[in-house]
């Protein structure tokens, strides 16, 4: 390792840490006044919202990373030129390869970094953040579905009326089919929760059983129920799929794909995680073409603004992407992989034309 490449690394990473100190106050005080909105004074109270935002500060940063390693690189770089310091370092043989390299590594240790903040720390907060906001508002996590939720595993078709946080169930009905899919049996159950054993425990259960010999009905004060679905699989309603982490991700796909449903959504939100240490070196990567033009052609404040602007232009085109490779059926590593893909030629294409003059 250069002195040349810890010197750049230091002055760069100084500068990042403090572009994304910035945006992530700037961001988490817009998103307090958003919940602000929902606060009552009985349920879901000021603290609650200000705990709300403060876990959700790992998905935050894992959102910002990419936007605060442009604007830091930025600040960096044209703080070397201004003071002629990279003048000197091209002069002294550091070429445009060379420089790409050093931002290559830097980029992927920081892609590296922050893909650990979205895996470990991320989506338990982001769970813990959701479960806390509905158990202030006393709400159900399907409460938007007017028959509740409905899941299949295997032959089996689940409806359950009431999912709380805490992943306990209410108005549990299973509907089970032969292979000829004709209805041989119904159970119904009035809770049901999760036990240390791995399987559900459901309580107050009706079971009718259809067969050639006639409809048998016999009830039950308690029965254990194994299935697929468990509380790791619905805990996919209460984070989005962005936010989740690579292993659940591929578990739900798995789930997905065993029972014969579209998983495309997750699989683009897999892919996109993979691909997401590949931004961090395409923002530095835009940021250099800045360094090589006149220290006093565009002011500071004008490059920074410029900078946040592109930036915001990645995150929406990354979550543009998703969305039209869903509607389009787009392959899940396309939709994932354009994005980066966009902005990195974008950036060899800036870095070129500012070398040929």
């Amino acid at each position: 390792m250069s002195i040349l490449f810890r010197y750049l690394a230091a002055r760069m990473l100084l500068a990042i840490g403090l572009a994304l100190l910035g945006l992530t106050l700037l961001f988490t005080f817009i998103d307090l006044i958003g919940e602000l909105g929902d606060v009552r004074p009985q349920g879901y109270t000021t603290g609650m919202a200000m705990l709300f935002v403060l876990l959700r500060t790992p998905s935050r940063l894992f959102e910002l990373m990419p936007i605060a390693a442009l604007v830091g690189a930025l600040l960096a770089l044209t703080r070397l030129a201004v003071s002629s310091e990279f003048t000197v370092m091209r002069a002294s043989g550091l070429s445009p390869r060379r420089m790409l390299a050093y931002l290559a590594a830097l980029g992927l240790l920081l892609g590296g970094l922050t893909l650990l903040l979205g895996e470990y720390l991320a989506p338990p907060g982001e769970r813990a953040a959701q479960q806390l906001k509905l158990r202030g508002k006393e709400r159900l996590v399907a409460s938007s579905f007017e028959s509740g939720f409905w899941a299949k595993d295997g032959r089996t078709f689940i409806n359950i009326r009431e999912l709380y946080p805490d992943a306990s169930l209410r108005g549990l009905s299973l509907y089970e089919f032969d292979a000829d899919f004709h209805l041989v049996g119904v159970r119904a159950a009035a809770h049901g929760q999760w036990s240390s054993a791995g399987h559900w425990r459901l309580t107050e259960v009706s079971e009718t059983r259809l067969g050639p010999g006639g409809v048998q009905v016999r009830t039950l004060p308690e029965q254990e129920w194994r299935s697929a679905i468990n509380p790791d699989l619905l805990s996919a309603l209460m984070v989005n799929p962005e936010r989740m982490s690579i292993g659940r991700l591929l578990s739900y796909i798995r789930y997905l794909h065993e029972n014969k449903q579209k998983a495309k959504r997750y699989e683009i939100a897999l892919w996109g995680k993979l691909f997401f240490p590949l931004a961090l070196p395409v923002m530095l990567f835009l940021a250099l073409p800045f360094a090589y033009q006149p220290p006093r052609g565009q002011g500071l404040g004008g490059r920074v603004l410029l900078g946040i602007l592109i930036g915001l232009a990645f995150y929406l085109l990354n979550r543009l992407s998703g969305h039209v490779g869903l509607i389009y059926d787009w392959p899940p590593l396309g939709s994932a992989l354009l994005p980066v893909a966009v902005f990195a030629a974008a950036a060899l294409l800036a870095l070129w034309r500012v070398e040929r003059r």
